[in-house]
Order: C-alpha cells, then sequence, then structure tokens
C-alpha cells in the first residue's frame, strides 16, 4: 500500500491526503446523528485538542522543516522562517477581517468580517471553514516540498502530518454540526453544513503542492507561511474559544495531549 502511494505524483498525494483530512471532518461531523447537543468541557477538549495539534505541527512539520532547507540551500536560516511566518498570519489576518463569519455561542450581531444578510448557519460553517484553509495548506506544501528531493521532505513526515491534521478535523467536525443542530437545523442539514467546512482543505492541499513544486525556491517560505496562518487561527480563537469557562483545565489538557500527538506522529513517522 506504501509503496503504491510513494510512486504518485507528489500533486495527487496532496490530494489524496487532503481528501482524507476533510473525510475525517465528515465522520466528526456524522456525530450530529447521535447528539443532538454537546458538553460545553468537551466542546473545550475537543477545541484545546485541535489548537495542540496546530501549534505541534506548525513547528515539527513546518518550521524545523523551512529552517533546515533554507540552511541547505545558503540562506539565512531565519529569514524564510521569519517571513514566511509573518505573511502567513497577515494572511489570516487579512482574510478574517473580509470574510463574514461567526464563531461557536457568539450572538449574530457579533459577526466578523464585512456585513452581510447571510443566514446564522452560514456565518458558523464559514468560520470553521478559515480554520481549514492553513490545515490544507500545509498538508500541500508538505507533499509537494517531497518533489524537491530535500532530505529534510520525507513521505513519511508529509503523512505524519495529514494524520495529525485529519486527527484534530474529527472533533473539529463534531463542533460545527452539533452547534448548528442545536441552532435548530435537522440532522442532515447540520452533516451537510459540517462536512462541508471541510471541502476547502483539498483545494487549499492541491494549490500549495502545484505552488512549491513550480516554484521550488519559495518551498522554505511556504512552510513557514502555512505555519504562520496555522498559529494565527490557534491564537485568534481557538484558545480563546476553548478558555471562555472559568474552569479551563479541561481545554488546557486537550492542548497538551494534542501537541503531544502530533509531535509523536512527526517524530516518530517522520
Amino acid at each position: 500500500m506504501i509503496n503504491w502511494f510513494t510512486g504518485l505524483d507528489p500533486v495527487f498525494q496532496a490530494l489524496l491526503a487532503t481528501l482524507f483530512t476533510w473525510f475525517v471532518t465528515a465522520l466528526g461531523s456524522a456525530l450530529v446523528f447521535v447528539f443532538k447537543t454537546i458538553n460545553k468541557k468537551v466542546l473545550n477538549g475537543m477545541l484545546g485538542f485541535a489548537a495542540g495539534v496546530m501549534i505541534a505541527a506548525s513547528f515539527w512539520s513546518l518550521l524545523e522543516p523551512s529552517i533546515e532547507m533554507a540552511e541547505q540551500s545558503g540562506t539565512p536560516a531565519w529569514l524564510p522562517a521569519v517571513v514566511g511566518f509573518l505573511a502567513g498570519g497577515a494572511f489570516l489576518w487579512t482574510v478574517d477581517k473580509v470574510i463574514p463569519h461567526l464563531h461557536i455561542g457568539t450572538p449574530t450581531d457579533k459577526a466578523e468580517g464585512v456585513k452581510t444578510g447571510w443566514q446564522r448557519s452560514v456565518l458558523l460553517v464559514l468560520a470553521i471553514t478559515l480554520h481549514n484553509i492553513p490545515e490544507g495548506l500545509a498538508v500541500g506544501v508538505a507533499f509537494g516540498a517531497i518533489a524537491a528531493n530535500l532530505p529534510s521532505a520525507s513521505l513519511a513526515g508529509a503523512i505524519a502530518l495529514a494524520l495529525g491534521i485529519g486527527l484534530q478535523n474529527f472533533p473539529e467536525g463534531a463542533a460545527v454540526s452539533i452547534p448548528l443542530r442545536r441552532e435548530g437545523l435537522s440532522r442532515t442539514k447540520s452533516f451537510l453544513y459540517g462536512q462541508a467546512s471541510g471541502i476547502v482543505e483539498p483545494i487549499a492541499g492541491v494549490i500549495g503542492a502545484i505552488a512549491v513544486i513550480g516554484m521550488k525556491s519559495i518551498l522554505p517560505y511556504a512552510l513557514s507561511f502555512a505555519a504562520g496562518a496555522m498559529i494565527y487561527v490557534v491564537v485568534e480563537e481557538l484558545i480563546p474559544e476553548s478558555q471562555l469557562e472559568r474552569k479551563s483545565d479541561i481545554a488546557t489538557i486537550g492542548a497538551m495531549i494534542g501537541f503531544a500527538v502530533m509531535m509523536f506522529l512527526d517524530v516518530a513517522l517522520g
């Protein structure tokens, strides 16, 4: 099975990997057929877990390879990491200000982005969709990096990243669909909206892979760009949302576990 996957084009590998992460999002969304509500502590733990995975992935799977690639090419090691990281954060900041979206548990009049008359359910889905852009991009860039034949880019590392993103997508899918059910949508609509939030990952993944294959010189910058975008999501949204409750131990423990799981996957497999 691995040999078959190894022989595929990196762009196709990126597509398959991000289709997997989208599929796991759909599995998480399918929990809406079992549960109508979700305990707030459980939701906070899920958000914390997702934050931990994304923080670990940002360093082990993205920033560290970016620094290594810069060193191998003779570029100052810090340059691509710093420039790309800040550019990724700036990109997400811009998108955050433009695309209308609404965070879970927030009144409709507190929606962010440009003002619109879109339904509350659509705004809730768009908030999670924004999370998935850097996740899909990160996986795509990781697989695209394999085509550069650099020692710091490996198929095992890219697969580990896809597995980690997939793991945190399961609770993320549930964190979309179950609140939508509580908002009054049918189970089917809640599921469809929930899984739809992950569709952007294959799109971003393919774009990321094609970009770095076509312009190998930008690869270290692309890796750190994806890291910066993910850290922006963690600091701007995941951690604050998971810490709204007075007792935030569950969210903190979830973040620690998520970080440890992603670190294990990357170090053990990568």
